[in-house]
């Protein structure tokens, strides 16, 4: 029998809960929904554990290859939709927050790499947040890529996408490459 190591570190990682991705240009009701869970989720970890990312961009954003594909503008940096929600954004500490102009976070993942360094190894993630086929399974599958042998979990309930089937597929391809769903 396989006996849980209480010597774990269990870090949680909210993926974009800005408010462009929840109230602004790119909101929508089922993000709105899980702000509350999220931060009731938040709040069962220690505040030192909790990181989270912003998706980060500039006036020129409609001049990116991304604005170019999605050209609505969104998150662009000192604005009101680039902060995170009220709701959340006092209970994440400030330098556990991290500014990212692509999908994925390269800065976030070397730094969590780095507490499991610090660790020996032992440490689980648990990611939640927006949205779940761009940017949480970019972030997921970084982390994964950095340490396979680590334990990650999305709560698929504190994650919404741009629709269900796009969520749905998303899951799978998370699923399939070991990260696990609850």
């Amino acid at each position: 029998m396989i006996m849980e190591n209480e010597n774990i570190k269990k870090i949680l990682i909210v993926i974009d809960m800005q408010n462009d991705f929840v109230f602004g240009s790119l909101g929508t009701d089922e993000a709105k929904q899980i702000v509350d869970s999220v931060k009731d989720k938040i709040l069962t970890y220690d505040k030192n554990d909790v990181y989270a990312t912003r998706d980060t961009h500039h006036d020129n954003y409609l001049e990116t290859l991304e604005g170019r594909n999605l050209p609505i503008k969104h998150c662009i940096e000192g604005t009101k939709g680039h902060e995170i929600v009220d709701e959340l954004k006092s209970l994440i500490l400030e330098g556990n927050i991290f500014n990212k102009e692509t999908f994925g976070s390269i800065d976030l993942s070397n730094r969590i790499k780095q507490i499991y360094d610090e660790n020996d190894g032992n440490i689980e993630i648990e990611i939640c947040g927006l949205c779940t086929d761009i940017c949480v399974i970019s972030n997921a599958l970084l982390l994964k890529a950095k340490m396979p042998e680590v334990k990650i979990s999305l709560d698929k309930n504190l994650t919404e996408g741009v629709n269900r089937d796009l969520k749905e597929s998303a899951i799978k391809t998370m699923r399939s490459c070991q990260i696990n769903i609850i």
